[in-house]
This record gives C-alpha cells, sequence and structure tokens, in this order.
C-alpha cells in the first residue's frame, strides 16, 4: 500500500501563511516583538538547551482532535504534563488523540516541530478551537515559534491574544487542577 503525500497547502486550496508573511504583518500592525534565528527546536528539550533563563512564558503546543473529528489546538506551558483525557474532559469533550501531520498541514500550516498559537492564523475555514493553559496567562512576555522551528519570536501575551482575536480566532482557557 502507497502512502499518501503530505499536503502542501491548507484545508481550502490556498498556500499557507509563511514565517516571514507572519513578520511583516506585525510589523504592518506595530506590534512590538523581537524573533531570532537559531537551530532546529523539535522539542522542549531542544528549547531549554538553546536558551538563556528568563521569566517569559515558554510554551509547546498539541494539535489534538477527538473521535468526531473536532480539533483543538492546545497552547501549554512547556513544562505541564498532560494526560489527553483529562484534558480533553477539561476541554468539554471526549478523548484527545494527536492528529495526523497531514491534517495539521491541512488546518494549521505547518510541520511537527513548528506548530504554535500562531498557527491558529491558517485555520482558514475556522475549524480549530484554540485553548491556551491557565498558567500562561500569569506571564507578560510569551516565545512562540512564528510558523517554523527555526526562528523564535517573543510577544507581549496580550498582544497576542488581542492579534488573534482580531483575525477572527478567539481564545479559551484550559484550567488545569493543581
Amino acid at each position: 500500500m502507497l502512502d499518501k503525500p503530505t499536503p502542501t497547502e491548507l484545508i481550502d486550496g490556498s498556500a499557507p501563511m509563511s514565517s516571514d508573511e507572519l513578520l511583516v504583518m506585525l510589523e504592518n500592525q506595530g506590534i512590538t516583538h523581537k524573533t531570532v534565528d537559531h537551530a532546529p527546536m523539535w522539542t522542549v528539550e531542544d528549547a531549554k538547551s538553546l536558551r538563556e533563563p528568563c521569566d517569559y512564558g515558554h510554551t509547546k503546543n498539541l494539535f489534538v482532535r477527538n473521535k468526531k473529528g473536532e480539533m483543538w489546538l492546545l497552547c501549554l506551558h512547556e513544562d505541564r504534563l498532560v494526560d489527553l483525557k483529562a484534558a480533553a474532559r477539561r476541554a468539554g469533550t471526549n478523548r484527545f488523540s494527536f492528529a495526523s501531520s497531514a491534517r495539521m498541514m491541512q488546518y494549521l500550516g505547518v510541520t511537527p516541530g513548528a506548530v504554535s498559537a500562531f498557527s491558529i492564523l491558517n485555520d482558514v475555514t475556522h475549524q480549530v478551537r484554540f485553548l491556551m493553559d491557565e498558567s500562561l496567562m500569569a506571564h507578560p512576555a510569551l516565545h512562540i515559534h512564528p510558523l517554523i522551528n527555526t526562528r523564535t519570536t517573543t510577544i507581549s501575551r496580550q498582544a497576542l491574544l488581542d492579534f488573534l482575536g482580531r483575525r477572527g480566532h478567539p481564545f479559551g482557557i484550559l484550567h488545569f487542577e493543581e
């Protein structure tokens, strides 16, 4: 059996937004941010090994779906341990499982390792629900991949959420019991 090729376009047939296009959009809207280039980061451990300690919110992101095919982008604190069954319950649905890389490209316009809060901008059909870890709300600024895992953008939490909201992508808070 032959593997299906991974799509390179969004579900509506359009091209996904690139990292460069995203950064130009931030500039054009006067949103303060700082972006640095670095070696590819595939895991939280990669990220931790490439940076100096700081007080900003460092994120990890999970693209998940339920049995009905409904999708969520979970933007979590990098040190958050996640039980997908419990996270699904907190999100008000049944069991989560990881979405495929093909689905990731079609709905978020990125490949594994590059998923971030900015990925929701490629959700042209508004099929993905965006939830942010409640612990990230305490951080005034966040480190986020700008649609590629060889760059990290530092942006204020509020500027990020306002920017995404203005583009039609509201967020919800994912509450975890400590």
